[in-house]
């Protein structure tokens, strides 16, 4: 059995400020960024409407606003284990008893470029009791007047490591859904992703799709379209404030339902594109 890990120095539910922001314009796209609260979007704006859940509107948890990016793994490590190349690890819980959505969504982020339109950041993975493996995490956020491209990517370092990368937008809740998914992984007596997939259920939804399509939100007028290089989804809509569209590269509790190792600097990539135009008139 692997060793108990200790706390990690930031919990999921702890207050996280914005810190500096950063914006980028590209017509009515506006995007500002917040490189210290864990690399993340603050808040998303076309055309004068705010499509993100912000700091100040609620609760300032560092789980519960923004967009943040989720590295080197995505949803909840059941009770932080797992085994990886035959050898057990125990990951420091910071959620009910899990630990969630990897390391890097409460630290600071280094900005390598920054422009009108664009930027990219970065963050050196720990090699500790948090995350025993090292590597590095990369992303890039790029804006045209009615679009919006982020890519990430996790690379391993001198040795192999387990890894599953995704975004996590708080989308504030929107007028309408468009998502309609191939199958879910139903979830357990822990509120955890299990195998086989089945056919989905109706919503509200804090589940795990395999999904091959787009999925829409309708908002104040407003259209949003996304898309990602993945057919792995979660979407969360049980808050009445809020719906989260989270693209990612495999299922919560990824390491142990779908392994995929990254050898040495080998890298793993995701890319998520946003679209908005004005929605249909009904």
């Amino acid at each position: 059995m692997a060793p108990e890990a200790t706390s990690p120095k930031d919990d999921a539910l702890a207050p996280l400020p914005a810190g500096r922001l950063h914006w980028l314009r590209a017509g009515p796209l506006e995007v500002a960024l917040a490189p210290e609260a864990g690399g993340r979007i603050a808040q998303i704006r076309y055309d004068g409407v705010d499509w993100l859940v912000g700091v100040d509107d609620g609760d300032s948890a560092a789980i519960a606003w923004g967009c943040y990016p989720m590295v080197p793994w995505a949803g909840r490590i059941r009770h932080g284990r797992f085994e990886f190349d035959g050898k057990p690890y125990a990951l420091p819980a910071n959620f009910g008893g899990h630990a969630i959505h990897g390391v890097g969504f409460t630290r600071p982020w280094v900005i390598e470029t920054l422009d009108a339109t664009s930027a990219s950041l970065s963050l050196a993975l720990p090699e500790d009791a948090v995350w025993p493996f090292g590597g590095i995490a990369t992303q890039t956020i790029e804006l045209t007047p009615s679009r919006m491209e982020l890519h990430l990517a996790v690379q391993a370092d001198q040795q192999a490591m387990p890894a599953v990368i995704g975004w996590h937008p708080w989308f504030r809740k929107p007028d309408r859904l468009l998502f309609t998914p191939d199958a879910m992984y139903p979830r357990d007596g822990e509120g955890i992703a299990t195998q086989p997939p089945v056919r989905p259920t109706p919503g509200p939804w804090d589940d795990c799709f395999i999904h091959t399509g787009e999925v829409t939100l309708e908002s104040a007028g407003q259209r949003l379209r996304m898309q990602a290089d993945t057919d792995h989804w979660v979407l969360y809509d049980g808050a009445p404030h809020a719906t989260c569209v989270e693209p990612q590269t495999g299922p919560p509790d990824g390491f142990t339902l779908a392994p995929h190792r990254l050898a040495p600097s080998q890298r793993l990539e995701l890319r998520f594109e946003l679209n908005w135009k004005p929605a249909p008139a009904p």
